[in-house]
């Protein structure tokens, strides 16, 4: 007998290490324009400048109007904007339009119309009408739904929503005319992400504006929200991508064990972008930038193989479409480039996972030109502008503070629970950081030392001068899930592939009550004769004080800070379903229903619609698991283990006396059969909560228990494994060769 060899790899991982040089060789910068950003901006947009430029100038004004202060398009104008939108897309190649929308699946949605129509003499033309501009009827029956809809209802209707111009996508040759749209049902109901949103805007305005009122600031028309979203994701090789089961069905690696090198040298962070990559990242930008989105920063983050892009701060409901298209637009060029972009929260265990800053801030649009573009969380000029800019800070407080569970029901999902409390990312203690100068002032009106004369007070403590006081002059705290940062609040829990505006809609809602609060609190106070500042900044020093246990300015990381948040009854749900169940509570319904976010169905629905896609995401992870264990992980180690009983019973034969593969033989036996315990353990998980798909709080419950220490155990035996399994044998690429690209 001849002694056993290993089967060559052909076609697998070696084969992969082996073309990467060559793709990387091959990927370009063909998405790089020779000419500055500046000059094709926005050109597949139907922005402000086309607008000036191609309405009439009237048309022009009203609709521009519409968009700064958040209302219906003017039926009169429709046919004009109608036909110019139609014209400027036709002359960029475009032969189909679609109203784009954003379902409650995270991503969004289309369905492509021709311009194609026919005259009287049935021949053929272009036409695009304002009713097909203003409204759409796409098939609803088939979009998660949460139980407002039956799948044999199919009726839904989409309409533009006019404060986010139109765009032209462009895919290889076709060139299509997208709509950004809302979704609702055929009563009404909301089945997207963006109606609550602009929902949420509406009342949030009307309460900031009755506050600011209230202050003497009137002639405000519109408080509107900003936002910019800063996107981390991973870039690694198509091969390799497609080669990993786990990553192309769950968009996380199942199994894995942790490389020798991870993160620990420190070396990714902002170090130079490899060539391939920045080829690969410059055609993004260069899409991006065509469509609008204003993409200014990009670098290396923590993990390997791990980036970020970030905008200019837009208006929320813009910058939401926005995300969505940042997205898309990685997930497609990034193909070109033979890569693929991951945006799962979590895709490697052990490094870094990606999150979604959201840094959110409040903004006046304005008749007085003194007021209009002001920033409300930025300190001002004068004793009474800082003393504004008090009132709204605490109003953000008592929103968060008195619904932080809300907010992190908002955020909550299978990929961001592998993220939440882990040493990258903030934990599911939701807190807020203001840092020390703020903290400073906040600690000394809530403890009465200030005077009771406002512009005493304000000069006193300092407030006055706050302008004078660098934005940066306090250490940032990346540990904090919501932190103050000069002149906005970073929402740093967001998910990486989550759709921004869920819990955008809820940090609204929860800061409009409180706004509508204190508004009442200041009425009630001034019939007692005492001055507005006077008395706004005693609701101030009551809301400081009352919200104290929201404050937090050391480390979220830490072990003492959860005793500590425990001690001062913040709530800490580390698990998704127990988060989502915030949504179902006495006063999550109340706030919502009350200021017509949602009502009880749609807030119902949101619930179920959430809840039902942690239970898919949790088992579609653990059939891949369990397939893989199959097909993949037991054949290696049987494999390998054949192979050193082979080789022992051959030594044996030769008569050597020391044989080292018989106690390797047995080692790796035992290992199989952990595994094949932990695989049986796994599919009786699966068959329990496949049996319980009519109770599914109590199908999440256990799926987010037994089923992740089920799939756990799995993934420490199959990890364990590819430790000891021979190099040539293992079927899967590793960490190693996904995250360090030759």
């Amino acid at each position: 007998m001849t002694a056993p060899t290993y089967p060559p790899r052909t076609s697998a991982r070696r084969e992969l290490v082996a073309r990467i040089p060559r793709a990387a060789a091959e990927s370009n910068g063909n998405g790089q324009s020779p000419v500055p950003t500046s000059a094709y901006f926005g050109i597949n947009t139907f922005g402000q400048r086309q607008m000036r430029d191609k309405l009439p100038k009237d048309v022009a004004k009203k609709l521009a109007a519409s968009i700064r202060l958040g209302k219906k398009l003017d039926l009169e104008i429709a046919p004009v904007v109608a036909q110019t939108i139609k014209e400027w897309a036709i002359s960029r190649g475009v032969t189909h339009f679609t109203h784009w929308f954003q379902p409650q699946t995270g991503l969004t949605a289309e369905k492509h119309d021709a311009f194609l129509s026919f005259d009287d003499n049935k021949r053929p033309m272009e036409k695009f009408t304002a009713s097909q501009l203003i409204q759409s009827e796409p098939d609803a029956s088939s979009f998660p739904s949460g139980g407002l809809r039956a799948t044999w209802e199919a009726r839904g209707y989409t309409a533009w929503n006019p404060a986010s111009p139109v765009f032209i996508v462009e895919s290889g040759d076709t060139r299509t005319l997208c709509i950004p749209s809302v979704f609702i049902g055929y009563n009404g109901e909301a089945l997207d992400e963006m109606t609550p949103l602009l929902r949420s805007s509406d009342v949030l305005s009307e309460k900031a504006i009755a506050l600011l009122e209230l202050l003497g600031d009137t002639g405000v028309q519109r408080v509107y929200t900003t936002l910019g979203a800063e996107q981390e994701y991973f870039l690694i090789d198509r091969g390799h991508f497609a080669q990993r089961p786990d990553l192309v069905m769950a968009g996380r690696s199942l199994v894995g064990a942790p490389p020798p090198r991870g993160q620990q040298l420190e070396d990714h962070y902002f170090g130079g972008i490899p060539e391939r990559i920045q080829a690969c990242i410059s055609e993004v930008e260069h899409e991006l930038y065509k469509l609008g989105v204003p993409i200014v920063t990009r670098h290396n983050e923590v993990a390997p193989s791990q980036f970020e892009m970030a905008p200019v701060f837009e208006e929320t409901d813009i910058a939401v479409d926005h995300n969505q298209m940042v997205m898309a637009t990685l997930r497609k060029v990034a193909l070109r480039h033979d890569l693929q972009a991951i945006l799962h929260e979590k895709p490697f265990a052990g490094i870094n996972g990606s999150g979604k800053h959201c840094n959110w801030s409040l903004s006046i649009a304005a008749d007085n030109p003194e007021l209009d573009g002001t920033n409300l969380l930025k300190p001002g000029k004068t004793p009474h502008q800082n003393l504004r800019f008090l009132v709204f800070l605490a109003a953000i407080l008592k929103g968060v503070h008195k619904h932080s569970g809300l907010l992190r029901a908002g955020i909550a999902s299978s990929g961001n629970e592998h993220r939440l409390g882990a040493n990258e990312a903030p934990p599911a203690i939701i807190s807020i950081f203001m840092g020390s100068t703020l903290t400073q002032v906040i600690e000394s009106i809530a403890a009465g030392k200030a005077s009771t004369n406002a512009t005493q007070a304000m000069i006193k403590l300092g407030v006055a001068r706050l302008p004078e006081i660098e934005k940066d002059n306090t250490d940032r705290n990346r540990t904090s899930p919501f932190a103050f940062t000069g002149n906005k609040f970073e929402f740093r829990a967001v998910g990486s592939s989550a759709s921004i505006a869920f819990p955008i809609v809820l940090l609204n809602a929860a800061v409009a009550e409180a706004l509508e609060e204190l508004t009442e609190q200041i009425r009630s106070n001034m019939k007692r004769g005492k001055s507005v500042d006077d008395v706004v900044l005693s609701v101030v020093q009551e809301a400081f004080k009352e919200t104290a246990s929201i404050r937090f300015e050391g480390n979220n990381y830490s072990e003492d800070w959860v005793k500590e948040a425990a001690k001062r009854g913040l709530p800490n749900l580390r698990r998704s379903p127990e988060a989502l169940e915030q949504l179902t509570t006495k006063q999550s319904r109340a706030l919502l229903t009350k200021l017509g976010v949602f009502n009880k169905a749609e807030l119902d629905s949101r619930f179920h619609v959430r809840m039902e896609r942690y239970v898919k995401d949790m088992l579609i992870e653990m059939h891949t698991l369990k397939e893989m264990v199959d097909t993949l992980v037991l054949p290696a180690a049987f494999t390998y283990a054949n192979s050193l009983v082979t080789a022992a019973s051959h030594a044996k034969s030769a008569g050597v006396k020391t044989i080292p593969q018989i106690a390797a033989a047995n080692e790796i036996g035992g290992m199989i059969e952990d595994l094949r315990e932990g695989r049986d353990t796994l599919q009786k998980v699966i068959e329990q909560a496949e049996g319980m798909h009519d109770d599914l709080p109590k199908q999440a419950k256990l799926l987010t228990t037994a089923g992740a220490d089920a799939m756990a155990e799995v993934r420490g035996c199959s990890d364990a494994l590819e430790l000891k399994i021979a190099d040539e044998l293992w079927p899967l690429p590793k960490y190693r060769e996904m995250l360090f690209p030759v």
